[in-house]
């Protein structure tokens, strides 16, 4: 598994943290790499996720509002809005990763961290946000 990857893993426990408690990203952050082990090679991108996605939530959860739907953003299980929280946030602001790679990860960490049935879900939302980005983009 490549440190992206891992870097996504690690990001999504801290934001899936955030649900629950609410403190400084700062400070989650280092706590879940102090109690889980986190080498420092994918912490920088994960921090940077975490933090992006911190900064743009109001912004991101409109996109995940508008693109769901019938599902509102409290019906969606803690899990599967921070994945879609960090896939949003890559599709919008991280330049230098293709958003099909961002919906591929996203899924994938469904299937991990959520329910096998949370990746047709997730690649829904993220391909109506996709091409809603594109026709912004363009």
């Amino acid at each position: 598994m490549g440190d992206r990857r891992k870097s996504r893993e690690l990001a999504i426990q801290v934001l899936f943290s955030l649900e629950f408690i609410s403190k400084d990203p700062d400070e989650v952050f280092e706590r879940v790499c102090n109690n889980f082990y986190a080498p420092e090679s994918i912490q920088t991108f994960a921090k940077q996720i975490v933090l992006g996605v911190y900064k743009n939530k109001e912004r991101l959860d409109v996109m995940i509002r508008d693109n769901s739907l019938n599902w509102r953003l409290e019906r969606i299980s803690h899990m599967d809005i921070s994945i879609l929280r960090l896939a949003t946030y890559e599709i919008l602001f991280e330049e230098n990763i293709p958003p099909k790679v961002s919906i591929y990860e996203a899924v994938e960490l469904g299937k991990k961290f959520s329910s096998e049935k949370s990746g047709s879900y997730l690649n829904g939302v993220l391909d109506k946000i996709y091409k809603e980005y594109l026709q912004k983009k363009t």
